[in-house]
């Protein structure tokens, strides 16, 4: 998701002057007869950050989004080595939890 300054293509030490001429810039572009929701996100934008009690109030009470599709693809993409062996995984796979045995650290059984 971008930020209000993405969206309006200006640094957030932008002067108020500079916000509204970049937001005027983006509706002329942009007009909400030809693309309403994109006039609503560069209106919505222009709102959040238009002077400096806006910007204040932004910077308060947004946080950063994270992008959790991108992190699952890196997780996923990223080659890793097996941890564990398939018989461990089987054990693990097969071990009951009454308190006789456990699988920790390494695949041996403990008795209580």
């Amino acid at each position: 998701m971008k930020s209000p300054y993405e969206i309006l293509e200006v640094t957030g030490q932008a002067s108020d002057s500079e916000i509204k001429r970049a937001y005027l810039e983006k509706v002329k572009l942009n007009p909400p007869e030809r693309d309403h929701e994109k006039f609503q996100q560069i209106h919505s934008a222009y709102e959040a950050v238009k002077n400096a009690i806006c910007r204040e109030k932004y910077a308060l009470f947004n946080y950063p989004q994270a992008d959790f599709d991108a992190l699952l693809e890196k997780a996923f993409s990223a080659a890793q080595p097996a941890l564990m062996s398939a018989d461990h995984f089987d054990k693990l796979l097969r071990a009951g939890i009454d308190g006789a045995s456990f699988l920790t650290g390494n695949p041996k059984k403990t008795t209580a």
